[in-house]
């Protein structure tokens, strides 16, 4: 069977910057020249062609930013210098961020004649007053109404929700909760809100003009997620992530079972086996130098990294043990050309942080879950 190879483009350009996102996004008020990035990303494709060699691409990412700021034409320009430069299975996955403003929402059926297949809708909360404290654009009614075009219109659909937000409590995020199981196709992302270093809410937050609900409340909001997503068919497949049967998001999974992927666009990462070295590219993140270094070099990668056998142990511990299907382990001796230390094992066995899933992957308990940096620390290459 071939390997998964996922190919990510990064599109870095927003109307507004959330105060809580620390992604590499960018306002242009001016407007973006959509047809030179166009440009850029083909070519920067086809320098990385060369490096990547002939690969079966499994699932692509057009993530963000907000790509659903894009045209049309230039979703189909990114897909095309894709199909263009490697082979793409007949049953790619092809995800594309987006917000739910009306004015997006209107493009729904362009970006699905474009060849998109899933979408990632960022609704983010599912009331108003928690919109308004996250900086969002759109409200409510705007969320549902994109959710149910999409799901006209997409095979797969999925939407994001954060909680243990300010001024949250258990009922009513138990309530929320409830609300999105109801207007969820077959994919939820659920995230803890987590105050970001460099963010408008990190000022705050160490300024004491924010809040956050208690530990424990957040503990609380954690576990019931995973009780009330469970009982209704979307349990958990990722610490964050909840999915029917079959609809998990294959480009995550790529990512998280340590398969490789190429990334294209300002800021954008990579990781590929090139020869007998396991590769990390970054690339340039403010989006006009980017540009030009693309136009001048064919790339915008500013540094790469060749990874040692222990970082690729610790980076794959770090990935699979999010995981609720666990951590394959003859994968990992194979790629790292070690074994896990057994007595760190038999002891966190023994404290009932992980558990030994038919004798051939390594996952952690309900109770380990919690406290995966313990059990990663523990378990990592010296």
């Amino acid at each position: 069977m071939t390997e998964p190879f996922g190919i990510y483009t990064h599109w870095p350009f927003c109307v507004a910057k959330c105060p809580y996102c620390d992604f590499n996004s960018h306002m242009r008020l001016g407007g973006v020249d959509e047809l030179r990035f166009a440009s850029a990303f083909r070519r920067e494709m086809e320098s990385l062609r060369s490096r990547t060699g002939r690969r079966n691409v499994t699932s692509i990412f057009i993530g963000g930013g907000t790509p659903s700021l894009m045209a049309p034409q230039t979703i189909t320009a990114l897909l095309d210098s894709v199909y263009t430069f490697w082979t793409v299975s007949p049953d790619v996955e092809i995800t594309m961020e987006a917000n739910p403003s009306s004015v997006e929402a209107d493009r729904f059926r362009a970006y699905r004649a474009a060849g998109v297949n899933r979408l990632s809708l960022g609704v983010q909360a599912l009331d108003d007053v928690g919109l308004k404290r996250l900086g969002r654009l759109h409200n409510v009614a705007q969320a549902f109404y994109a959710v149910d075009l999409a799901r006209a219109i997409f095979p797969r659909l999925s939407f994001d929700l954060i909680y243990s937000r300010p001024g949250q409590d258990e009922a009513a995020w138990h309530k929320e909760l409830e609300k999105a199981i109801d207007l969820a196709a077959d994919h939820l992302s659920l995230y803890q809100l987590t105050i970001e270093e460099g963010t408008a809410f990190h000022r705050l937050y160490m300024a004491g003009k924010l809040t956050l609900p208690m530990p424990e409340t957040a503990a609380s909001m954690y576990e019931l997620t995973q009780e009330l997503t469970q009982a209704h068919g979307l349990p958990a497949y990722e610490i964050s992530n909840h999915a029917a049967a079959g609809a998990q998001s294959q480009h995550n999974l790529l990512y998280w079972r340590y398969h490789q992927y190429a990334g294209f666009g300002p800021g954008a990462h990579g990781r590929f086996v090139e020869g007998d070295r396991r590769i990390v590219t970054m690339s340039e993140r403010l989006p006009e130098r980017w540009l030009e270094n693309v136009e001048h070099h064919g790339h915008g990668i500013i540094e790469e990294e060749h990874l040692s056998q222990a970082q690729q142990a610790d980076e794959m511990l770090l990935m699979g043990l999010r995981l609720c299907e666990g951590l394959d382990i003859a994968r990992y001796e194979l790629i790292t050309q070690k074994s896990l230390p057994q007595n760190k094992i038999m002891e966190l066995q023994d404290g009932g942080l992980i558990e030994m899933a038919g004798n051939m992957r390594l996952r952690a308990t309900e109770k380990g879950r919690v406290l995966l940096d313990y059990i990663i620390g523990s378990l990592a290459a010296v």
